[in-house]
């Protein structure tokens, strides 16, 4: 009880003297310590935008280089006229084209007017020959026989009937005689040999025809003369003069 007592009495002798030594010294100065300096934030570097790369538009394809096409030859220009060579195998005969005289042959003619056109030849010492030729535009080259029997003519005539008629061609080779129409009934082929009555009436404009034993045809055409059906008639009787006379001498 008295230690307790003691000790505390000591203490506060001790804090007495503590006091009394505090207030007799001097305060210390108080020396603020300064302000601290203001912290800097590094900021943070903010990435430069960087300009946006223009985009290149697409490029585009350069038009693909197309070669000229080659330049067609202008058509080569169609001829309109006919020009003709004609020879003969006896030189120097006399050559008549629709009846007008042209020439002697051997004979080049042009600037004539294509179509059919109807050739006369005659030389001395022959008969004369007729004969039918087509003339192209543009070049023709024809050589037609004088020593030779040959025989190839063809017109075209109307067949009178009993009652009405019909058309057709009526053909000669040195076969016969041959008429072609669409009237089957009046169509014939007739050699030489069989034909009976060949003769033609210039005056009436009427070519007859009548197989031995047989039918008899009348032709006529639509011509206003018989000229046409006269050089026909003309012209077979003479292949069958010559086919006769060559007959005779073979003989």
């Amino acid at each position: 009880m008295k230690r307790g007592l003691l000790i505390a009495a000591a203490a506060v002798v001790v804090l007495t003297g503590g006091i009394l030594f505090l207030r007799g010294s001097k305060p210390e100065p108080v020396v603020e310590a300064p302000a601290p300096a203001p912290r800097v934030v590094p900021k943070k570097d903010v990435p430069v935008p960087t300009p946006a790369t223009p985009v290149a538009a697409p490029k585009k394809a350069a038009p693909k280089k197309t070669e000229p096409a080659a330049s067609k030859p202008a058509p080569a220009a169609v001829p309109t006229l006919a020009s003709l060579q004609l020879d003969t195998d006896v030189p120097g005969a006399s050559v008549f084209i629709d009846r007008q005289f042209v020439g002697n042959t051997p004979l080049s003619l042009d600037k004539l007017e294509p179509g059919t056109k109807r050739v006369q030849i005659t030389a001395t010492g022959f008969d004369s020959i007729q004969k039918t030729i087509d003339l192209n535009p543009g070049p023709n080259s024809i050589t037609i026989r004088v020593k030779e029997v040959s025989l190839n003519a063809r017109t075209s005539v109307v067949h009178k009937h009993g009652m009405g008629s019909c058309e057709g061609q009526l053909i000669a080779t040195l076969d016969g005689l041959r008429y072609e129409t669409s009237n089957k009934g009046d169509a014939f082929s007739i050699a030489y040999p069989q034909v009976e009555t060949f003769v033609v009436d210039y005056l009436q404009k009427n070519l007859r025809v009548k197989r031995k034993g047989g039918k008899t045809w009348n032709f006529t055409d639509k011509n206003d003369n018989a000229d046409v059906l006269f050089v026909f008639h003309r012209d077979v009787e003479a292949a069958r003069k010559k086919l006769a006379d060559g007959y005779a001498r073979a003989q």
